[in-house]
């Protein structure tokens, strides 16, 4: 008997009949002689409609406020499945994240997890009573209701498992696993029946949407073996593991895109380390997180710097910028949204260093120039024109052979 924390997305629960579904899965792993703990987000599109109704009332509304609006969602979710597993004959009982002890931090609207209190969770697994908990949200040390922000349900349950020591953390979806690259771009992407954690974090990082990147590294840290399976079609899904899969041969697992980039180029400032101290200290006061760095065109006593930002940040990262060019003795400073940024992935990238020229032949082959590069020990990232994006992705994804698995 396994103790198995199964977290359910909004489109999992998005109506009456996908809660019934839900608990016909919850009822079989239960049947299966497994322990059972559930981790739900708010039925899909409530959290949008909540945040509409929000910005009725104040463009800009309280934070605090915000939050104790949005937590509201979970509790329908968490009461329909509890009602439908009742239904079917098992014990349940939906629990909102401040009644099992979830504490966090109080940073509004993005709060982190600080600790979770299980004794409740550890009474109700001896009463053999499967437990339905509101994922997304928790309480700070002052009692205030705190959300994690956008796909926060994931890191709920992978934070409910560890805490609670499970064998395994199940985040069903509306995909069946993690795929070689999107599917929707390459039609022979292939779902990966296993991935470790270190080319998880990368894939998740550099554009992968299957998982929130808080979730995997959390799942990192406990060792807590994570896997992905669809709500839809369930079956083995994809495990996302320390241990490398025996049978894989692949030097890369897959390939990430990002289209939310955005390239600053800072031209004809002051050649040395401090100008490129200045200019990230400056983007950190604002909280504006720099991607990829370069430096480029170098003269006597001139230098340019490229760099990346999220797209979100880019007019604020212009502005702030702009107003203290002067500081930094830059002549110009330019911007350019219509760009993006293709990864290739795979903890074989460590020991295959001719992987390299693989990566750089697929994009020469079809005239791609890149504009950055960026590399660690598992993966390859190059910013590229947004108009040959989907055509890197493919070309990538065939010259490493990903469409099969031999």
């Amino acid at each position: 008997m396994a103790l198995i924390v199964q977290k359910f997305g909004g489109t999992s629960v998005g109506s009456i009949d996908r809660i019934e579904a839900v608990a016909d899965l919850v009822v079989k792993t239960r049947q299966a002689g497994h322990q059972v703990v559930v981790v739900l987000s708010a039925m899909s599109g409530e959290t949008n409609r909540l945040v509409e109704l929000a910005k009725q009332i104040d463009a800009q509304p309280s934070p605090r406020e915000l939050d104790v609006l949005l937590s509201t969602g979970e509790q329908v979710s968490i009461a329909l499945l509890a009602m439908a597993i009742i239904k079917r004959g098992h014990s349940a009982i939906s629990l909102l994240a401040d009644q099992v002890g979830i504490v966090t931090d109080n940073m509004f609207g993005r709060a982190r997890i600080a600790q979770i209190d299980t004794v409740r969770l550890q009474q109700e697994l001896q009463q053999h009573h499967i437990s339905i908990i509101a994922g997304f949200q928790g309480r700070d040390l002052e009692g205030n209701i705190t959300t994690l922000g956008r796909g926060g349900t994931d890191t709920s349950a992978v934070e409910i498992a560890a805490a609670l020591g499970a064998d395994e953390c199940q985040i069903y979806t509306d995909v069946d696993g993690v795929y070689t690259c999107d599917p929707r771009i390459e039609p022979k992407a292939r779902r990966m029946t296993q991935v470790t954690f270190e080319e998880m974090l990368e894939l998740a990082s550099l554009g992968a949407k299957v998982l929130q990147i808080r979730s995997v590294e959390a799942a990192g840290r406990y060792t807590l073996p994570l896997r992905v399976l669809s709500t839809f079609k369930p079956d083995a899904g994809t495990l996302i593991t320390y241990e490398e899969n025996p049978m894989k041969n692949k030097v890369v697992s897959g390939i990430a895109h990002q289209k939310d980039e955005c390239l600053l180029t800072i031209r004809q400032a002051p050649d040395g380390p401090a100008t490129l101290a200045s200019i990230l200290s400056l983007l950190g006061e604002y909280a504006i997180e720099v991607d990829m760095i370069s430096q480029m065109n170098q003269q006597t006593g001139k230098i340019d710097y490229a760099l990346t930002v999220h797209s979100n940040d880019h007019l604020q990262a212009l502005d702030v910028l702009k107003t203290h060019q002067h500081t930094f003795g830059a002549v110009e400073i330019e911007s350019n949204t219509a760009v993006a940024k293709v990864s290739a992935v795979g903890v074989g990238l460590k020991s295959h260093s001719a992987n390299a020229g693989t990566f750089f032949s697929a994009l020469a082959a079809e005239n791609i120039s890149p504009l950055l590069v960026a590399t660690s020990e598992i993966k390859i990232s190059v910013l590229i024109d947004e108009r040959y994006l989907e055509l890197a992705v493919r070309a990538l994804h065939d010259a490493f052979k990903l469409e099969s698995d031999e």
